[in-house]
């Protein structure tokens, strides 16, 4: 499926089923949705989460500065060496890639600092900046389409945000589980469980054919209907409370 379509049916289905949990939609769970229901494609160049998090302006802006940032990470970054040489020859290779290998690069190095700036903060800042580094290299649909890495993402933010309530990670989780139903759906399909080679593919589009953009059509008019449904009772739930206060 395409990027809008991905973030459409991943973000409305997972808030409905938190909600219907009984769990609280709060603004967190709300935006860890957004993000997750992307997250898989991270390992695209040109996928929408990439691209947002990277515009062309931003990339063109960062090699410019890579000198600069060398040798801030190399003289002044508060770690001690190996890791501060690593990241400012990173910065340096960096100005010499391609823009789709240089928003890989850039995710490398975002997740080096999280390792080794962010342990101080929290434990598991360690985890996500591997998963970061692993997510950014991975081939298209390959780690970051696999239940490991659906686990890994969910167990992640239980172990960030698990102690504020349940809804950040339930909706983090839930949104990417339906990034891969949803490209289960295709021809290609996934492998979840590599390395064995058995795929979960129900080959009824293909993504960009006018049978594709129909099934994506499909899902998203569910999801606004699940969506509707769910919260429109809820809001009519919360105006009766309201109504039987003040006529009280």
């Amino acid at each position: 499926m395409m990027g809008k379509a991905h973030f459409i049916i991943g973000t409305g289905v997972s808030l409905s089923l938190l909600a219907l949990t009984g769990a609280p939609v709060t603004f967190g769970a709300v935006a860890i949705a957004g993000i997750s229901s992307l997250l898989p494609d991270i390992d695209h160049p040109n996928s929408i989460l990439v691209t947002r998090a990277l515009p062309d302006r931003l990339l063109r802006i960062l090699q410019s500065a890579m000198l600069l940032i060398a040798a801030a990470l190399l003289f002044y970054a508060p770690i001690e060496q190996p890791w501060n040489s690593v990241l400012a020859a990173i910065a340096v290779v960096a100005m010499f890639l391609p823009e789709q290998a240089l928003r890989k690069g850039a995710f490398v190095l975002i997740g080096l600092a999280v390792i080794v700036l962010g342990e101080k903060y929290a434990p598991w800042n360690r985890m996500g900046g591997i998963l970061l580094i692993v997510f950014s290299l991975a081939p298209h649909r390959g780690i970051t389409h696999t239940f490991y890495a659906t686990a890994a993402w969910t167990l992640l933010l239980y172990g960030l945000t698990g102690s504020h309530g349940p809804s950040i990670w339930l909706a983090g989780g839930m949104a990417y589980a339906l990034h891969l139903i949803c490209d289960s759906l295709s021809k290609n399909g996934i492998r979840p469980l590599p390395p064995l080679k058995w795929k979960i593919r129900f080959a009824i589009m293909t993504t960009g054919k006018k049978s594709g953009k129909r099934i994506e059509r499909i899902g998203i008019w569910i999801t606004i209907i699940l969506f509707a449904a769910v919260f429109g009772i809820r809001l009519i739930e919360y105006g009766a409370r309201l109504y039987l206060q003040w006529t009280a």
